[in-house]
């Protein structure tokens, strides 16, 4: 009985020191890793739409709806907007460069963690290149053996891009 006690308290221990240890390295890695992702954000923005000068976000309490892509002269050119769909065995966003007359003028995968081989080709060029220049979705193809993943991909960005006209139309 004794000895078991002895292990479960050594066992215990353990267990606060690594905890400790880390709650410790979070704190001291958090700040990083937030300014990591916003300077990913701002590279994925200027990607989907690299004429546009500056890009401010348009709030809806905490959370951005969308970013108005602004040029050189402080104009409205168009929006950038993230969109999400649930995929075959995840939920993959994507960044989506929108022109002021509704044109999508490029899309970016995210996040995604579909099947290796089949559902992660909708990060591939041969896919997100199809959205290029394009104002209906109707001609946007899916990827054989990845039908799930390719219609998670074009409805989240027809939907969203839906309600993102209406914005840019009341600009």
């Amino acid at each position: 009985m004794k000895e078991m006690v002895k292990y479960g308290s050594t066992l215990t221990l353990i267990c606060i020191i690594a905890a400790g240890l880390l709650a410790g390295v979070n704190v001291l890695t958090k700040s990083k890793i937030i300014s990591q992702a916003h300077a990913e954000e701002e590279a994925s923005l200027k990607e989907v739409l690299p004429l546009a000068v500056s890009f401010e976000p348009v709030k809806s309490e905490d959370a951005v709806l969308y970013y108005k892509a602004l040029d050189g002269e402080g104009k409205l050119m168009g929006a950038v907007f993230k969109a999400s769909g649930k995929g075959y065995s995840s939920t993959i966003e994507t960044m989506v460069g929108m022109l002021k007359d509704g044109t999508i003028a490029a899309i970016k995968v995210i996040s995604q963690n579909e099947t290796p081989g089949l559902g992660s080709r909708v990060a591939e060029p041969t896919f997100t290149g199809q959205f290029k220049n394009i104002l209906d979705m109707s001609g946007a193809s899916a990827i054989t053996g990845a039908t799930i993943s390719s219609r998670a991909v074009i409805n989240s960005i027809e939907n969203k891009a839906k309600e993102i006209r209406v914005f840019l139309a009341n600009e």
